[in-house]
């Protein structure tokens, strides 16, 4: 049974496919081709309450670096286009009680699908799958991965 990771921030970009990469202060040991259930939220459950899966992920590739080295285009990889480089150190740090010269693991993922799903996707799945998948093949495409 693969580990859980939340997505309780970017819950929204999971669905949506628009996140390919996530920056964590832990995960030390992930490594790529590793498989991680994705779900909205992994603590601060209520009584009673389950925790939601989003769906597998594959990893692609872990590296360490400074979070002061996020891009613009690592925004948008994140999930967060509209947002700059600093809108998302910012908030990244007031999540993560750190500063923009702490060393966070970069986690560049891909979306796993089952192979038996419990519905057929609509039309907006099937263009959110297909939206992330060429954002995937793009990242891999130029070495961004």
């Amino acid at each position: 049974m693969p580990r859980n990771m939340s997505f309780s921030i970017t819950t929204q970009q999971m669905y949506q496919g628009a996140k390919v990469v996530t920056r964590r202060l832990g995960w030390d040991n992930l490594k790529a081709g590793d498989v991680i259930c994705a779900v909205e939220k992994g603590m601060g459950l209520k009584k009673g309450e389950k925790v939601k899966k989003i769906g597998l992920i594959e990893i692609i590739s872990v590296t360490r670096e400074p979070l002061s080295r996020v891009t613009y285009t690592e925004c948008v990889r994140e999930g967060f286009p509209e947002m700059t480089p600093d809108e998302f150190i910012s908030m990244f740090c007031r999540a993560n009680k750190c500063t923009s010269d702490t060393l966070v693991n970069r986690i560049a993922f891909f979306r796993r699908y089952e192979a038996q799903q419990t519905h057929a996707p609509d039309a907006a799945e099937s263009e959110s799958e297909r939206r992330f998948m060429a954002g995937v093949k793009l990242g891999l495409q130029n070495g961004l991965a």
